[in-house]
C-alpha cells in the first residue's frame, strides 16, 4: 500500500516571520550628512563614466555621419541615384566619404547639400523648412511637474529633428539635474556657464532703472551686490555653447543652477515691480537670441518654481508629455491647474496697478498647447490613452510616442535615437524606433509652422 503524501506547506510571503534582532543585525551604523557627500562623489565618478560611452576617445561627442541610404530615405527628398548624378556632375560639393554607391556625410555636408537642392532643385519639393523670413524664432517648452514623464528626451529629440530638417536650433536646459546638458555633451563648471547671470542680468538691470528715478527723487537707492554687478556683463556668447551637432547650441545647466529657486524671490521682495516671470524672456528678445536662432527649445524642471514660470512665460508653444496612467493623468491635470492658477494670479496682480496707473492691461498667451502620450504600450494602454484623449480634447497631440527597443539601447549609450548609428540594430528595428520621434516631431513642426503662417497673416492682416 502507498503511503499518503504529505499536503506540502504553503509557502508564506516574505514579509512574515521577520526576526528583529537578524534585521538590525543588517543595518549599518547610523548615517551622518557626510556620508551623502561621499555617495555623491561615487554618483559623479560613476556618471561621468557612463556618459563617455556616447563619447569620442578624446573625451568629446562626435555625431555620427549619415549613409547615402539615410539622406535620401529621411534628410534629402532625392532619389539616391539622382544624388550621385548631381555629386558627379558638382565636384564642388561634399563627395561624402566611402567607394561606390555607399557613401556617408557629416551633418554638415548634408546642410551644404540641402542648400544646393533648394537653390537647383525642383520647386515644389522641400528641401529647407519653412521659415518666413522676419519673425522671430518660435519658443518651445517641454514641461510638467511630474518627473519620469520624458521631457527631457520629448525635448532632446525634438531639437535634433529639428536640427536635421534644417533649422538652427538653440536648447536651454532649465533642470539642474543637467539631463539635457549630457545627451548634448555640454560643459558647465558652475551656475555662471547657466541661466543664471541672465535672469541676474535683469533683475539688475531693473534695479539700474528704479535707482536713475529714485536718484531724480533724492530717494536712497538699492545697493547691487558683487554677484549682480558681474551678471550686468554677461552677455548671450559667454554661456552659448555649440554641441556635436553643428546646428544645435545650448545653454547648459548644473546643480548650483537650483540656487536660482531661492534667489529669484529674494529679488522681487528687494524690487517689487520687478517682473520675475520676464527674465528669460528678456534676454531671449534684448539679446538678439530670436533673430540667430529658428527653434529656441527650453527643457524644465520636474517643479513649477520660478526657471518653469520663466521658461512658460517665454513659450510660444508648450507642450506636456505624460504616460498613460492614471496617476500621470492625474498629475498633469493638477499641473494644468496650477498654471491657472500661478499665471491668472500674475495678471490679476499686474492688471490692478495697471489698470490704477492707465496704462494696458497684459495677458498670458499662447499660440498652441498639446499633451503628448509617451512612452506609450498599445497592448496595456490603449483604454487609458483613450480616456486621456477624451478628458484632454483638442489638447492631445493625435499621436501616441511608442516606447521602442530603439529608445531603450540609444539612452544606455546616452545618445538620443538620431544619433544611434543603424547598424548597430536590425534595419527593422531602426526604422520603428525613428518613425516613433519622426512622427511626434512631424505633428510638432505642423505646429511650429502654423504659428508662423498664422503671424505672418496677422501681420499682413494690419
Amino acid at each position: 500500500m502507498r503511503p499518503l503524501s504529505k499536503t506540502p506547506s504553503p509557502t508564506l510571503p516574505p514579509y512574515l516571520n521577520l526576526d528583529p534582532e537578524a534585521a538590525a543585525a543588517k543595518l549599518p551604523d547610523p548615517i551622518d550628512t557626510a556620508r551623502f557627500a561621499k555617495a555623491a562623489s561615487f554618483c559623479a565618478k560613476g556618471r561621468e563614466d557612463l556618459a563617455q560611452r556616447g563619447y569620442a576617445p578624446d573625451g568629446k561627442k562626435r555625431l555620427r555621419k549619415f549613409s547615402t541610404w539615410e539622406v535620401t530615405k529621411y534628410l534629402i527628398p532625392v532619389a539616391p541615384a539622382h544624388l550621385r548624378r548631381v555629386l558627379k556632375a558638382n565636384p564642388d560639393l561634399p563627395q561624402g566619404d566611402g567607394e561606390g554607391g555607399s557613401k556617408w556625410f557629416t551633418l554638415e555636408e548634408v546642410l551644404s547639400l540641402r542648400n544646393h537642392f533648394a537653390s537647383e532643385g525642383v520647386s515644389t519639393k522641400e528641401y529647407l523648412p519653412y521659415r518666413p523670413k522676419g519673425l522671430p524664432a518660435k519658443v518651445t517648452a517641454v514641461a510638467n511637474f511630474k518627473g519620469g514623464v520624458g521631457k527631457t528626451s520629448t525635448a532632446a529629440h525634438l531639437a535634433m529633428s529639428a536640427a536635421l530638417d534644417g533649422y538652427k536650433v538653440l536648447v536651454i536646459d532649465l533642470d539642474s539635474q543637467g539631463s539635457m546638458t549630457s545627451i548634448l555633451g555640454g560643459d558647465v563648471p558652475d551656475e555662471w556657464s547657466t541661466v543664471f547671470p541672465l535672469i541676474a542680468k535683469d533683475y539688475a538691470s531693473a534695479v539700474q532703472r528704479e535707482n536713475d528715478v529714485r536718484r531724480a527723487a533724492g530717494n536712497p537707492e538699492i545697493p547691487l551686490d558683487e554677484t549682480l554687478t558681474e551678471a550686468l556683463n554677461v552677455n548671450a556668447a559667454d554661456v552659448i555653447q555649440n554641441t556635436h551637432w553643428p546646428n544645435i547650441d545650448l545653454i547648459g545647466a548644473q546643480l548650483n543652477l537650483y540656487w536660482a529657486e531661492f534667489q529669484i524671490p529674494v529679488w522681487r521682495m528687494g524690487l517689487r515691480n520687478w517682473q520675475l516671470w520676464d527674465g528669460l524672456t528678456n534676454f531671449l528678445e534684448n539679446e538678439g537670441i530670436l533673430d540667430d536662432y529658428d527653434v529656441v527649445i527650453l527643457d524644465t524642471p520636474p517643479a513649477l518654481g520660478y526657471l518653469t514660470i520663466n521658461a512658460l512665460a517665454a513659450a510660444d508653444i508648450l507642450l506636456v508629455p505624460l504616460g498613460a496612467s492614471f496617476l500621470e493623468f492625474d498629475s498633469t491635470g493638477r499641473f494644468f491647474d496650477m498654471l491657472f492658477t500661478t499665471f491668472a494670479s500674475i495678471e490679476e496682480g499686474e492688471n490692478a496697478a495697471r489698470r490704477a496707473a492707465n496704462l494696458p492691461e497684459m495677458k498670458f498667451e499662447w499660440d498652441v498647447v498639446r499633451a503628448i502620450v509617451t512612452r506609450f504600450d498599445a497592448s496595456q494602454q490603449t483604454d487609458m490613452a483613450n480616456v486621456i484623449q477624451a478628458y484632454f480634447g483638442d489638447f492631445m497631440n493625435a499621436y501616441r510616442q511608442d516606447y521602442t527597443a530603439l529608445v531603450g539601447q540609444a539612452g544606455e549609450q546616452v545618445n538620443g535615437i538620431y544619433e544611434a548609428d543603424y547598424r548597430d540594430f536590425n534595419r527593422d528595428t531602426y526604422v520603428r524606433g525613428r518613425e516613433a520621434f519622426d512622427r511626434t516631431y512631424a505633428e510638432f513642426k505642423e505646429l511650429l509652422i502654423g504659428s508662423w503662417w498664422r503671424d505672418l497673416s496677422m501681420e499682413d492682416d494690419t
